[in-house]
């Protein structure tokens, strides 16, 4: 049997808490760790605002730089997510606002408009992103073998097949069902240490 181990990375080990006190003590690699970690969740916002990717990628640099000038008064370093995801939401809106004068909407129709979306965002899709984070986060505790295991069958379209997966990662393919099983074991387990699923 292959050994197949879950051992986290640097970035995905360390808990919000000790990358907001590396970073306010001055590491960049935590900066960088932090930034990582919290990427995709930024940048989904604006895509589901509808903004195309070249605005949301500004979006997403505005908030990183809140972010850095926001993090000494951070006090909760585990309600982070709910920060980054009301920032977020505050940039689109006032991006959304300054598009209008472009598109000759009324005032009134474009903050019924707005209104409309916002409550959409904040109702459901606020919900799933963070349930989005908390999935990023539980893979980011497994073995880089594990989460490229997990990208290719389960992220990648079509799924590659059995034996292209065990080419790359060096396994026989007939390990692969075996391997898979523990992968997702172990990211069951990571998933109820967040409290996301129960034991």
């Amino acid at each position: 049997m292959p050994k197949v181990t879950s051992k986290p990375t640097a970035e995905g080990f360390a808990s919000n808490a000790r990358l907001v006190r590396d970073c306010l003590n001055g590491r960049e690699d935590a900066w960088r760790a932090l930034i990582d970690r919290f990427k995709n969740l930024i940048f989904s916002i604006p895509l589901k605002y509808g903004i195309a990717a070249e605005d949301a990628a500004e979006i997403f640099q505005s908030v990183c730089l809140s972010l850095l000038s926001e993090l000494d008064k951070i006090r909760d370093p585990q309600a982070l997510p709910a920060w980054l995801i009301q920032v977020t939401v505050r940039r689109c809106a006032n991006w959304l606002r300054e598009q209008r004068q472009f598109l000759g909407t009324e005032e009134e129709e474009f903050e019924s408009h707005l209104d409309q979306k916002s409550r959409e965002l904040s109702a459901s899709q606020v919900r799933e992103i963070e349930l989005e984070q908390v999935l990023r986060e539980a893979q980011d505790g497994l073995s880089p073998q594990c989460r490229r295991l997990i990208e290719m069958l389960f992220y990648e379209s079509p799924a590659r097949p059995y034996e292209e997966v065990a080419a790359e990662l060096g396994l026989a393919t007939g390990s692969i069902g075996f391997t898979r099983q523990k992968c997702l074991e172990y990211l069951r387990k990571n998933l109820e240490r967040a409290g996301f699923l129960r034991r």
